[in-house]
């Protein structure tokens, strides 16, 4: 019994490890962070997204001239996970949800990833993504509405580089205290 409490823990902690090397990657390919999002493959990854078939240094140097021509900002949002464990490797289905902001306009869409993770000296990382896009739409962009709050600047602004507010350590709040209506 204790073996099998023993296993199902260090599956939990194997899924932890994946949804975190794939929260990573997500979170690179908004901020245009290389060494992050290659933090997340093995070397001799083959990723298959659009006419893209090539390695990871290959993907990320593609992917980034597409992203900063076409979008100004983007966002990846993983949702569900399917889990296949054989021994050191893993099969893993991921869902997304993508927005690309494109000016007038954003494009939305979503898919599937098709994952094939090892685990390497300790270590999971992505070893085969074959990336499937499901649907896709266009929408008016609208203005923020947070755009006329004076000070909303002043804790920084998103961006797709290492200044954006997510790499400040530690966390501050340099805005002056304020409750509306209070």
């Amino acid at each position: 019994m204790a073996n099998d409490r023993e296993d199902r823990l260090q599956r939990l902690l194997d899924r932890q490890d994946i949804v975190d090397c794939l929260s990573r990657m997500a979170r690179a390919a908004d901020r245009m962070d290389r060494d992050l999002f290659l933090s997340g493959m093995h070397s001799d990854c083959i990723t298959s997204a659009g006419p893209f078939v090539g390695g990871p240094e290959e993907l990320y140097d593609w992917s980034e001239v597409l992203q900063k021509d076409a979008y100004s900002a983007t966002f990846h949002k993983l949702l569900n996970n399917v889990f296949e464990f054989d021994g050191d490797s893993a099969h893993v289905e991921t869902y997304y949800f993508f927005v690309g902001c494109m000016g007038e306009n954003n494009i939305l869409a979503g898919g599937r990833y098709i994952d094939r993770f090892e685990k390497r000296d300790g270590i999971w990382g992505l070893a085969m993504r074959n990336n499937y896009v499901e649907w896709t739409s266009m929408v008016p962009a609208l203005a923020s509405p947070l755009g006329e709050i004076a000070d909303l600047a002043v804790n920084g602004l998103p961006a797709r580089d290492s200044s954006d507010p997510s790499y400040e350590r530690p966390l501050t709040n340099r805005r002056d205290m304020n409750i509306p209506g209070g």
